[in-house]
């Protein structure tokens, strides 16, 4: 995302001091435009989907949180005893990391996911977890860095969606596409806050296979864990 605005980190700090106007607008050029409603980003547990809450049931030792925003995966895990460290980049979401993760077994971290060094038993990548890594070609390194951050027998769960319905014909089941890109989950995206737009960042959505065909490759076992409603999936990577 844009730290340099750092519109989300913001948005945070807005609601989290309550100061909540507005919900934050997410912009595509591929997509249509949708909004992130604050609230949504401070839910409890019992308002989260299916899928975030078999993650957060199936996590277990030290757990490293990525891109935990406001906090909601970490609180939940903080609560159920587990060894807690929260990571992002948003130095916003860090101070609401901070005031609302309390206990000693929880540890707040600013920092690019891909110069982290410690391990740990679970990684969460959540809210479209496939989405830090950017493009497809980035993929195989961005596992091979997340491969070195699992302690023995350790997993990763991670979710995502295919984007692959939004682009298919119903009468011949073809893809139509843009054909300058690799894979039709690739998108691009900006923030707007408060009248204020972020620069455009790259994400990325994983059909299935596809991931588990990357993941198989970088020397994981990979497991469908659960299905979503709408063409959404929990997976979890992990090596014996």
């Amino acid at each position: 995302m844009d730290l340099h605005s750092d519109l989300y980190g913001k948005a945070l700090l807005d609601f989290h001091q309550g100061n909540y106007t507005e919900d934050i607008i997410v912009l595509s050029a591929t997509m249509e435009d949708d909004v992130l409603p604050l609230p949504y980003l401070f839910r409890p547990y019992d308002q989260m989907p299916i899928l975030e809450k078999k993650a957060l049931q199936l996590s277990k030792g030290s757990v490293l949180d990525i891109g935990a925003g406001a906090g909601s995966h970490s609180l939940y895990l903080e609560e159920k005893g587990l060894e807690i460290t929260a990571l992002d980049q948003s130095p916003g979401a860090i101070q609401v990391l901070q005031e609302r993760l309390e206990k000693s077994n929880s540890k707040v971290v600013q920092e690019n996911i891909w110069d982290h060094k410690q391990q740990y038993d679970t990684i969460l990548m959540l809210m479209n977890g496939t989405g830090i890594f950017s493009k497809l070609q980035k993929v195989s390194s961005c596992l091979e860095k997340l491969k070195k951050l699992l302690q023995r027998n350790g997993q990763i769960l991670i979710d995502s969606s295919d984007l692959r319905f939004l682009y298919e014909d119903d009468e011949d089941g073809g893809l139509w596409v843009d054909p300058s890109k690799e894979y039709y989950g690739e998108v691009s995206f900006s923030l707007q806050y408060k009248r204020t737009e972020s620069a455009s960042f790259d994400w990325l959505y994983m059909d299935y296979e596809l991931l588990k065909s990357y993941a198989t490759k970088a020397g994981f076992e990979v497991e469908l864990v659960e299905k979503g409603a709408h063409y959404d999936y929990l997976a979890r990577l992990s090596i014996s």
